[in-house]
This record gives C-alpha cells, structure tokens and sequence, in this order.
C-alpha cells in the first residue's frame, strides 16, 4: 500500500496537489492551521492512494513525500 506524507509546516494550502491527484482522495484541512498560518493538505482515504506521485511532483514546496 502506497503512502503520501505531507509537511504540515512547509505546504502553503496552495491546492495543486489536490487538482492533480487522480483519486481525488487529497484535500485541504479547513480545521488545521500549520504556523505560517496556511491549511495544509490531508489525505482522507490512505487506503486508496495508487502511488503515483503525482501529488509530490507538482508540490511547488516539496512538502510531500510518497512511499510504495
């Protein structure tokens, strides 16, 4: 099972992440602000993450990382 792990410090909630993620499983936390004051994305469904990367690729902060 594929793992996606997110910087809650570093990701500024710009949403990439979540447009590009083919299960649409990433989203931005609207109950959590990290301490740059930005909602940072979650992943709700672990289980179904394929382990594409893509999310990891487009993050403009390399605030997220993948593990197959």
């Amino acid at each position: 099972m594929a793992k996606m792990t997110v910087n809650q410090n570093t990701c500024k909630g710009c949403g990439l992440c979540v447009d590009v993620c083919p299960k649409k499983i990433i989203f931005l936390d609207k109950d959590v602000l990290n301490r740059k004051g930005y909602h940072p994305a979650l992943v709700n469904e672990m289980d179904k993450c394929i382990g594409c990367a893509m999310c990891a690729i487009i993050c403009p902060d390399c605030a997220i990382t993948v593990e197959k």
